[in-house]
């Protein structure tokens, strides 16, 4: 792809609500030029499956992420899989995975027990699911894909995303639950559309929104992008750690979010204490980055493990049980 084609499939893919109007005022191109090009990109599947970012800990939840190895053997059996985790209310994402493990699974629970109840419910029902490693996520840092990129104009334009972590539970009006139930399931549907859905007013409708992303409820809107047809190599890396200080820690975050390949870093509980995304155009960065991390973190580094991102089948950040009617 070349480099305007990179730029706007930056911007599209960090805000699909963009309009063709803000998009040409960026790039200095026509709104008519890039209406046909996003067509292209969405026609293609490279900009695929809209989704918002929720912070979901304003809804006293709290994730966990499973991840499963020997799954399946046969295409169809993997598929099969999919559909039902993909159903599921409780599962947020859906990905599988190259490597150690071939699948992993988010979910969104109020506690410990009543995840383990719809879990235990998932792998009873399904024999496959017989091998897995559950981990704790604590809170959750979301990049730009400052990689596709190099103007500095556009770096500019957003920062990361802070998801989860100590967050007092809020309280949820009627109207604002119907507003988020219909972007859930709708994420780029016209306000108009959006307020005839959930039954208020358009100029309700745009106040609920704005209130929601002032109080941080609301952090994004985003498209997943299909890596394997622009050959982005993406990985993620497990990191072990040991002798753990704040102020250690604290460099460990900065080199992370200085790295353009970067693009988003979980802090969990389990097997391991870090899980880093990392994308690129060239998967030489990849291996220089981890280089780098075992350098200069030698004494913060116990081990790490990667395994390759293949591919994305669902991308929430709110369970959908929380909108079906009692």
């Amino acid at each position: 792809m070349n480099k305007l084609d990179h730029s706007l499939l930056f911007l599209r893919s960090e805000n699909a609500r963009m309009s063709l109007k803000e998009l040409g005022r960026l790039m200095r191109k026509s709104p008519q030029l890039l209406k046909y090009n996003v067509s292209v990109l969405e026609k293609e599947g490279i900009l695929h499956d809209p989704f918002y970012i929720f912070d979901y800990s304003y809804f006293g939840l709290i994730l966990f992420r499973v991840y499963f190895k020997g799954v399946y053997v046969k295409e169809q059996d993997k598929l099969k899989v999919i559909t039902e985790l993909r159903q599921n209310p409780y599962v947020l994402a859906v990905y599988e995975l190259v490597g150690e493990f071939d699948l992993s699974v988010e979910f969104a629970a109020p506690n410990p027990s009543k995840f383990n109840k719809e879990f235990k419910k998932i792998i009873t029902a399904n024999p496959l699911l017989k091998e897995y490693k559950i981990v704790l996520n604590i809170v959750t840092h979301i990049y730009p894909r400052h990689y596709l990129v190099n103007s500095a104009e556009l770096l500019t334009l957003y920062g990361q995303k802070i998801v989860g972590g100590d967050r007092e539970k809020e309280e949820f009006k009627p109207e604002e639950l119907a507003v988020l139930g219909v972007l859930l399931h709708k994420p780029t549907i016209r306000y108009t559309k959006l307020a005839k859905e959930a039954g208020l007013n358009i100029k309700t409708v745009k106040s609920i929104l704005q209130h929601l992303t002032k109080r941080n409820i609301i952090r994004g809107c985003r498209y997943l992008i299909d890596k394997n047809k622009l050959d982005v190599t993406n990985n993620r890396l497990f990191l072990k750690l040991h002798n753990v200080d704040l102020e250690y820690e604290s460099k460990l975050l900065d080199f992370l979010h200085d790295n353009p390949e970067v693009i988003q870093l979980n802090k969990t509980v389990g097997d391991w204490d870090m899980e880093i995304d990392l994308e690129s155009l060239d998967k030489s960065r990849i291996r220089y980055i981890i280089s780098r991390l075992r350098e200069e973190f030698s004494d913060l580094i116990a081990g790490f493990n990667l395994i390759e991102v293949y591919d994305y089948y669902k991308r929430t950040y709110l369970p959908e049980y929380l909108f079906k009617e009692e």
